[in-house]
């Protein structure tokens, strides 16, 4: 039995339940190691999980999932119920926030006599604190997307006249030439006016003399995630555009700061937030000031304005606040930490500065 198992377990008496379906895929291979497309576990509250699959991962899960007594069919989540309940559980747990209504009912059938409890967020509040590999491999997955973004600029990659869509396929080609399977996410690119969208999608839109460019981007290492940002600009800076990397690069240092244990969440972002909105920007600044990276881009903790979420130590978050000015552009910078009981730990090791380029 892995410990992560045994420290899901520990929580199944306070949910009420006998046994927990997992059926959310990232969660199976969380605690598990099993990475195949159809999968479901059903943890007991004492006693070995089971890890049921179809026939054609029986060599995969034997190979990442040793010691999981496996069971082989192709409906994962049905089988994982009445294997469950067929071993005494009588209150099911299920992951509620990753259930479909169709889903759920072929649960309800499956489980029989057992009755299904909505159980969601037990695994990810194990994984919201990481250990030390998971660490490790977010360390990794931080240095390659660093590599990446410095041989880019090295390479007057962000110049006038390349397109966004150009940029973030270069920028992602660079990252596996340092090693990654991929990106981990798909690269935003955003240059002038589209700089204040916080979210933008690149296009063919060239980059021009003047152009503030947001490029947020992380590459992936052991099936961990990155996610840094930064912000240029294309020849001189003009002075609103200084202002305005200031005003962020400020509000980052105070969120990262206020980075410690026992923090809540809306303390964290209230410590950018407020340095932003003293500046007179507080309009602009538009979404939360970060979220966790783990196994997936975003997960908990959130840190946003009214987040209770209590910080721990080594839980693996962004510090990415923003201003965004329509028409005109928009500043973000966005750090990868870990939580410590000290200053937290930088994973992200880029400049910070507004260059131009």
């Amino acid at each position: 039995m892995t410990a992560r198992i045994a420290a899901l377990q520990a929580l199944l008496p306070a949910a009420d339940v006998d046994a927990l379906l997992v059926t959310d895929l990232v969660n199976v291979a969380y605690l598990s190691g099993f990475t195949g497309s159809n999968a479901a576990l059903a943890v007991p509250v004492e006693g070995d999980p089971v890890l049921v699959t179809d026939a054609r991962y029986t060599e995969r899960a034997a190979a990442e999932a040793p010691g999981f007594e496996i069971v082989v069919d192709r409906a994962a989540g049905a089988a994982a119920a009445r294997t469950a309940a067929a071993r005494g559980a009588r209150r099911l747990g299920y992951e509620s926030a990753h259930v479909s209504v169709d889903e759920h009912g072929v649960l309800v059938a499956a489980a029989g006599s057992a009755g299904l409890r909505r159980a969601s967020g037990l695994v990810e509040q194990l994984r919201a604190v990481k250990d030390d590999a998971e660490i490790a491999a977010l360390r990794t997955a931080c240095a390659v997307a660093d590599a990446a973004l410095t041989d880019l600029l090295a390479a007057g990659g962000l110049a006038a006249g390349r397109t966004e869509r150009e940029i973030a396929r270069d920028l992602e080609d660079r990252m596996r030439d340092h090693g990654a399977p991929g990106p981990s996410f798909d690269s935003i690119i955003a240059a002038g006016p589209h700089a204040a969208i916080p979210h933008h999608s690149p296009t063919d839109t060239p980059l021009q003399r003047g152009d503030l460019v947001i490029v947020d981007f992380g590459a992936l290492a052991g099936g961990y995630h990155s996610d840094a940002t930064r912000t240029f600009v294309v020849g001189p800076a003009a002075e609103w555009q200084r202002e305005i990397h200031a005003v962020v690069a400020e509000g980052q240092r105070l969120g990262r700061a206020a980075l410690r244990p026992g923090a809540t969440s809306a303390e964290v972002d209230g410590a950018a937030r407020d340095s932003i909105a003293g500046a007179g920007y507080g309009e602009a600044f538009s979404h939360g000031l970060g979220h966790g990276i783990g196994l997936q881009i975003h997960e908990a903790p959130w840190i946003m304005p009214k987040g209770s979420a209590e910080l721990a130590a080594g839980m693996a978050v962004t510090v990415e606040p923003g201003v965004y000015l329509p028409g005109r552009g928009g500043v973000r910078i966005e750090d990868s930490l870990v939580v410590r009981d000290g200053e937290p730990e930088l994973l992200t090791l880029l400049p910070r500065e507004l260059v131009e380029v």
